[in-house]
């Protein structure tokens, strides 16, 4: 399963999670309704990024105007490890990923309002 954890802006503690089970082909995060994962900022693009199952295991790509960034660098593709944390556009959203961990149940669709 991949689990990803939208983190608060301000406090060390995740604001949401979402739980998805290995079998889920490709998860979309963005803004616009059909997304797996939808995000309400001005900074988020309507279909920001994939997160898609490859051979061993998972990649992000970026697929948003503003950009993806891991570790401040802006990325086009990158492998997932466990604990990766994505930031969605220069000052937007962080999303850290987790690999085999449960903190929620399994979802297909989530939405969240995030400031910025």
């Amino acid at each position: 399963m991949i689990t990803l954890i939208l983190l608060h802006p301000l406090q060390p503690i995740p604001a949401q999670s979402w739980t998805f089970a290995d079998d889920e082909p490709a998860i979309f995060i963005g803004r616009a309704a059909d997304n797996h994962v939808v995000l309400y900022s001005a900074v988020v693009s309507r279909r920001h990024i994939e997160v898609r199952r490859v051979d061993n295991g998972w990649e992000v790509v970026n697929l948003g105007a503003n950009g993806t960034y891991v570790d401040g660098q802006v990325i086009v593709r990158v492998p997932v490890s466990d604990g990766v944390i994505l930031r969605l556009a220069r000052s937007g959203p962080q999303i850290q990923i987790r690999l085999g961990v449960a903190t929620a149940a399994t979802v297909t669709k989530s939405q969240i309002v995030v400031s910025g």
